[in-house]
């Protein structure tokens, strides 16, 4: 049978995270953890192309730094920023308005889907979308296309995917 002490490396006493030396080995609770909003998703109930409304406890979360506009970047895509205008209503919500659209219709935001969003700091934030199947689309990279050029090269080899 095997030995019934074990070396614990890495979890030792007094290897703490700045926390002091006090005797207590229990991790913070929920109630007292700082509450950092980095990702959440939205689902397009209605009109994809018309703002959006985003997480309230996201718009809580920025506070006192409310950004008149951020910068949406697809995950995977390149390092092509969208700039999208963004709304604060005075009652605690916040907006995607001017700028979304073209977002939406460059990446095919429909009716049904979810986008998820990461927080990256400096007003950047990182967008996945999903699909009605809930299968996460792929895009090519957004690198060097405009919008134009990219409509345009759409509309001459449709995606097989869209059949």
């Amino acid at each position: 049978m095997a030995s019934t002490s074990r070396t614990r490396t890495g979890r030792g006493r007094g290897r703490g995270r700045g926390r002091g030396s006090g005797s207590s080995s229990l991790p913070p609770t929920p109630s007292t953890l700082p509450l950092i909003i980095e990702e959440f998703f939205i689902v397009v109930y209605e009109d994809p192309l018309v703002k959006k409304e985003l997480p309230k406890k996201f718009a809580d979360y920025l506070d006192g730094k409310e950004p008149a506009k951020v910068y949406l970047r697809a995950a995977d895509c390149g390092p092509r920023l969208w700039t999208v205008e963004v709304l604060f209503d005075g009652q605690g919500r916040m907006y995607l308005d001017k700028g979304w659209e073209k977002f939406a219709i460059a990446h095919g935001v429909d009716f049904g889907w979810f986008v998820h969003f990461k927080y990256e700091g400096d007003d950047v934030l990182t967008v996945k979308v999903f699909d009605g199947t809930m299968c996460r689309r792929y895009y090519y990279s957004d690198d060097e296309d405009t919008d134009d050029e990219r409509r345009r090269r759409e509309a001459m080899h449709p995606s097989p995917l869209d059949n």
